[in-house]
């Protein structure tokens, strides 16, 4: 009779459970998902840099104003719309957002790296610091890096090249960030600052045309491009005789049309 009475109070107490964790969920509160195509917005601006800055800033405007909603609930006692004002916001936070502005591209091919600038040259330090300390870090036989560092270096080396495009930094920042972004496979943008450190100093010290070559072949698969720059990269770089070793393999494979091996 005891097991009998702990059973029903068992099930009881998670009907109860279950009910508290679906009510007042909103569901049938929540905005449809228009059918058809989506009414443009008013057009304020037609240049990117324009279009991103008012990209977010509408963003922000969302966020405070979803914020100053779930006060205002909280003030006025209403918990369930709170809880629906504090999902939406929590739910920002799941969302991508991408930074749209790639200094890189903006700044050209044209900048010179020649000016000793002591601004960037704090900019650069401070972020090469913060590119070490991301690691790698060993964990569980494997290694990581820390993302979060990372991107605090990809900052500091993109408002280098944005804000100090004369100092003979830019070409060290280039390489630094195409680096961070070939380890996060964009290997589009990677390929850009990597051609941005050779473009704004022909002279750098970086197998920066090495680099390029290597993923215009290997991961976006546009040899006939490939080619020159490999030979670009033996002629005027000092690469390690590896590098050297791979670049001269490659030159003769896609000479003779061969694709080659992985």
């Amino acid at each position: 009779m005891a097991r009998i009475t702990l059973t029903t109070a068992l099930i009881v107490l998670l009907t109860v459970l279950v009910s508290c964790s679906t009510y007042d969920t909103g569901k049938g509160r929540l905005m449809p998902t228009p059918a058809g195509s989506i009414a443009a917005a008013p057009q304020k601006a037609s240049r990117e840099p324009d279009i991103v800055e008012q990209v977010v800033s509408y963003r922000q405007a969302y966020r405070q104003s979803l914020d100053l909603l779930v006060q205002h609930y909280f003030k006025a006692g209403s918990n369930m719309k709170m809880q629906w004002a504090e999902k939406e916001l929590a739910a920002l936070d799941t969302i991508p957002k991408y930074r749209y502005i790639i200094e890189a591209e903006v700044a050209g091919p044209n900048l010179k790296a020649r000016a000793s600038i002591p601004e960037a040259d704090k900019l650069y330090e401070e972020a090469l610091q913060l590119e070490k300390a991301a690691g790698p870090i060993p964990v569980v036989k494997a290694f990581v890096r820390d993302d979060n560092l990372l991107r605090l270096a990809l900052e500091k080396y993109n408002r280098l090249i944005s804000r100090h495009p004369t100092s003979d930094k830019i070409d060290d920042a280039a390489f630094r960030a195409g680096e961070i972004y070939d380890y996060y496979k964009d290997y589009t943008i990677a390929l850009l600052y990597y051609q941005r450190a050779y473009q704004w100093d022909p002279e750098t010290v970086y197998p920066a045309r090495f680099k390029t070559a290597f993923i215009l072949d290997r991961r976006l698969h546009r040899r006939a491009e490939a080619l020159p720059l490999y030979k670009e990269a033996i002629e005027k770089e000092v690469i390690h005789h590896d590098l050297r070793d791979y670049a001269e393999k490659r030159i003769k494979e896609l000479s003779e049309g061969k694709e080659g091996i992985k």
